[in-house]
């Protein structure tokens, strides 16, 4: 909604929302009445998963570390919606259990670095205009208590490091853009039954709940912080 023109429904954009956590974040924000493009870096994925959704849920193809790709979605956004109320950034890769800090396979980790610390950081300042035209912009980062330096160990390398990298943008997006009333936190959803998580983990819906409620913060809401269901995780 613009902060002058007439209710219409938010427009959030969530990274990676074709499976796992990134698809139940979709479906849990159309349920609550937004109008949810969601994003996979197959058209066709994202098409299919869209189809399984009640809602008004657009499905659209992003590749998070093309830049050409969020140019083209950011056209598109300005074309349709001339705003963006909540970005999801939840696209990510490399969760490296097989790997230790000692031995890491560092084409791995740039690998990694490429989708979950560049391209979130890239779309941001991609979307960042679209944001400003919003009355209540948000920005979600989908971190990982594994990012945690107050916790870190030796595994999960790639993983671990790019978490810890992305929360770091976090803060400095927090700090910078608190002057445009944009709020931007990370949140760890929590080990999570996805494909990427593996067996054993909470319900999908569990981890996903936290990231909607940092998507639809009121707007004294914190920015610049690390939360896991609602409640602060140390750096």
């Amino acid at each position: 909604m613009t902060a002058t023109g007439p209710r219409t429904p938010p427009v959030a954009v969530v990274t990676g929302g074709n499976r796992g956590i990134g698809l139940e974040v979709c479906r849990q924000l159309a349920a609550r009445g937004h109008t949810v493009v969601l994003t996979a870096r197959s058209p066709e994925a994202a098409r299919s998963a869209a189809a399984g959704l009640a809602g008004d849920v657009v499905p659209v193809r992003l590749d998070v570390t093309v830049p050409s790709h969020a140019d083209e979605l950011a056209r598109f956004l300005s074309a349709e919606f001339a705003r963006v109320d909540v970005l999801v950034n939840n696209a990510a890769i490399h969760y490296d259990t097989w790997q230790r800090a000692a031995s890491a396979d560092l084409d791995v980790v740039r690998e990694a670095a490429e989708t979950n610390v560049y391209g979130p950081w890239r779309l941001a300042m991609t979307l960042l205009p679209l944001l400003r035209a919003s009355a209540h912009p948000r920005i979600v980062n989908v971190s990982s208590e594994g990012g945690s330096l107050a916790s870190m160990g030796g595994g999960t390398p790639a993983y671990s490091m790019t978490k810890a990298a992305l929360n770091a943008v976090t803060r400095m997006l927090a700090d910078e853009l608190r002057r445009d009333r944009i709020l931007v936190n990370s949140i760890c959803p929590g080990w999570v039954a996805t494909d990427m998580g593996g067996p054993g983990g909470r319900p999908v819906e569990s981890g996903a709940a936290g990231i909607v409620w940092a998507a639809t913060l009121p707007d004294d809401g914190p920015t610049g912080a690390f939360f896991r269901d609602g409640r602060p995780v140390s750096w």
